[in-house]
């Protein structure tokens, strides 16, 4: 035990948030969950207060969940953390490398900087390039800028016709004004999530379709396997992943017929993937790294 204390940002009774709090609490006897939607900043005071408890006090803040799902509102959030920061507090990951990542066309425009091969992308306000871009591509995913687990994508198919794609397009900006498209690649049900901590690889899982769903995702019924990769796919992620500077990520991979491509970095990572397809105790390993970091 120490008399380090270092508190979760997360959503309080949610698997991971609890599992990395309870990890943190085996090792330092100090035990502290919070919701942002429960935190207010008092600017005049420089505190960030959540309950009876003034977040610039600890020597720790784990971002594990900034919200259930993402929305321009989540930026917010960080800024509040941001004083935290400036208070002296240790925040993993940084709120500057999160903030990089929550949205997904700051996270898309920084992976192909790094000249990291991704899908064909098209971003635009245009309905005319929207429909361009879906003739072009053929079949066609349509993204929020802000989401997790594919929550709001949206599959397009050139064969729809042009009257069918330009009513669904407009259906589709009336949510989203800027469109974020990408050309839908084969993945034969099966996409990756390779995790890191401190920039370091510790394995990786596969994210298996089970049902006739175009996505993987386990929110769409897939299941997490194991999945050995080789020297060079490990090299590709790595280098995904470090622009961005992050404590603890996953990037998500796909294997096509040209060649491996990504397709995002996760501002957070997942816990329940690495445990179940790749046997790492992300969290616990987590622990040990934030407590060790927060020591100096």
């Amino acid at each position: 035990m120490t008399d380090i204390k270092i508190g979760v940002i997360g959503i309080p009774g949610k698997w991971s948030t609890e599992t990395l709090a309870d990890a943190l609490e085996t090792e330092t006897g100090f035990r502290c969950v919070v919701d942002m939607a429960d935190v207010a900043l008092d600017l005049e005071n420089h505190a960030l207060i959540a309950g009876d408890r003034n977040l610039c006090e600890l020597d720790g803040l784990v971002i594990k969940k900034i919200s259930q799902e993402y929305s321009p509102a989540t930026l917010d959030r960080l800024e509040m953390l941001r004083v935290a920061e400036t208070a002296g507090v240790k925040v993993f990951s940084k709120t500057s490398s999160i903030l990089g990542l929550v949205n997904r066309l700051s996270c898309t425009v920084t992976l192909s900087n790094a000249g990291i091969p991704m899908p064909a992308t098209c971003v635009t306000e245009s309905e005319a390039e929207a429909l361009a871009a879906v003739m072009r591509f053929g079949s066609t995913v349509f993204k929020p800028l802000f989401s997790t687990k594919a929550r709001g994508m949206t599959l397009m198919d050139a064969g729809m016709g042009v009257d069918v794609l330009k009513d669904s397009i407009a259906a589709f900006k009336a949510d989203n004004p800027v469109m974020y498209l990408q050309r839908k690649v084969d993945l034969a049900g099966r996409d990756l999530g390779m995790v890191f901590l401190g920039g370091e690889y510790l394995g990786t899982y596969a994210r298996v379709a089970q049902t006739d769903s175009w996505n993987t995702t386990i929110l769409h019924g897939g299941k997490y396997e194991p999945y050995e990769p080789g020297a060079d796919l490990i090299e590709l992620a790595r280098r995904a992943q470090a622009p961005f500077d992050l404590d603890f990520t996953t990037v998500d991979v796909g294997l096509t017929d040209d060649g491996p491509i990504i397709f995002e970095v996760s501002a957070f990572g997942g816990f329940k993937g690495a445990l179940e397809g790749a046997s790492v105790d992300a969290a616990k390993l987590y622990s040990s790294y934030v407590i060790s970091k927060v020591r100096g």
